[in-house]
């Protein structure tokens, strides 16, 4: 459980130690933002956050922002369909449970390019990453998947980015006062994920008595 929280903490603070260094390099840093979190190690949230900062620091450039932040997530997601494309259903298997891989391949082969576009149109907690495995590891249409990913981060930063260059100054400071109840909120999310796969284990774990 601590090791857990502080894993947290960390990758907290390396997340808000990468956003300081991209708001300083623009909209070149939203690109590797975006490869990044588009990649298997994410840092949800992270790119959102920055094209606000941008846009609502720099209101005449918000287009540009949005535009640098989905082509860092275009080429995050490509790399990571690729990889799987290579590897095959595995990689995704390697990642998530055995069942919620299932329910993705099932969503996947039901929604086809929805599948992609609707996770990367809406904001996180949802994740996009196993949606960007499943199109690989099921050799879906590159074309396709380029096209659904690309109309998903596209709207998804054009909207942050407009809502930040027409209400900029209210989004940071409420971004500045909940910062530290962020930060907590994630940590005890950590805690309590630790918790309960401990607790899961442990009664996996356990015999069964037969009577």
């Amino acid at each position: 459980m601590l090791t857990q929280a502080l894993i947290t903490m960390l990758h907290l603070q390396a997340t808000r130690t990468l956003i300081a260094w991209a708001r300083r390099v623009g909209g070149p840093g939203l690109i590797v933002l975006g490869i990044i979190d588009n990649s298997a190690i994410p840092v949800p949230g992270s790119v959102d956050a920055m094209t606000i900062v941008l846009a609502a620091s720099q209101k005449s450039w918000w287009l540009y922002y949005a535009l640098m932040a989905t082509i860092g997530a275009v080429l995050g997601g490509y790399i990571t369909y690729r990889l799987a494309r290579k590897e095959g259903k595995a990689i995704l298997e390697r990642r998530v449970s055995r069942r919620k891989a299932q329910k993705v391949y099932s969503a996947f082969e039901k929604w086809g390019f929805w599948a992609v576009l609707i996770p990367a149109m809406l904001p996180p907690p949802l994740p996009t990453f196993p949606f960007l495995l499943a199109a690989g590891a099921l050799q879906y249409s590159r074309s396709k998947f380029l096209a659904a990913l690309a109309i998903g981060r596209g709207i998804r930063y054009t909207l942050l980015a407009f809502l930040a260059e027409r209400y900029g100054r209210q989004i940071l400071r409420w971004m500045g006062e909940y910062r530290q109840p962020i930060l907590l909120s994630g940590i005890a999310a950590g805690v309590a994920a630790s918790l309960y796969f401990l607790l899961r284990y442990k009664r996996c774990k356990r015999p069964s008595h037969s009577h």
